[in-house]
């Protein structure tokens, strides 16, 4: 009886990544671990990874991690604005339409406001609740640009009072 060999398993790059992405979230969610700088740094020597890739692959994901904070705050910024002006919307918009109601004896004239205004509110809303496309991109470059420029006027401003006070 002669023994089949079995066949040699290989894998691609992006299968070995993961495969491994899989172990290492099974083995986190059974021990609810947090890997060490010091750990990861083993792992990646054992599997050949030198530690200037390895610095380079993390300077990549925390910048990643950092826009996508950005893009939160910059989605419940826009949310936000949104409730500001549906809730400027629903106080203005009722006491229109009850002066309406007061005076002339219907809602007439408050309809017009409510229609018109409610139509600018929608599509606010509607730009407000979209996290793809040409348009949110262009928003987002823009908010990115002027929270930059806040910062580092703020950051200025802090040095100068700073430099002032002694």
């Amino acid at each position: 009886m002669t023994s089949e060999p079995k066949p040699i398993r290989s894998y691609s790059q992006e299968d070995v990544q993961q495969i491994l992405h899989l172990a290492i979230a099974r083995q986190a969610d059974d021990q609810d671990k947090e890997f060490s700088y010091q750990e990861i740094l083993e792992i990646a020597s054992e599997l050949e990874i030198a530690p200037e890739c390895l610095q380079l692959a993390e300077r990549d994901w925390l910048s990643k991690e950092g826009e996508i904070q950005q893009r939160q705050a910059f989605n419940s910024f826009r949310r936000t604005r949104f409730k500001k002006r549906f809730g400027n919307y629903a106080i203005v918009n009722t006491v229109l339409v009850m002066l309406d109601l007061i005076t002339g004896g219907g809602i007439t004239w408050s309809l017009y406001i409510l229609t018109l205004w409610g139509l600018g509110v929608g599509l606010n809303g509607w730009n407000s609740f979209q996290t793809e496309g040409e348009d949110y991109e262009i928003a987002f470059q823009k908010w990115s640009r002027n929270h930059q420029v806040k910062k580092l006027f703020n950051s200025v401003w802090s040095k100068w009072l700073k430099a002032w006070q002694i």
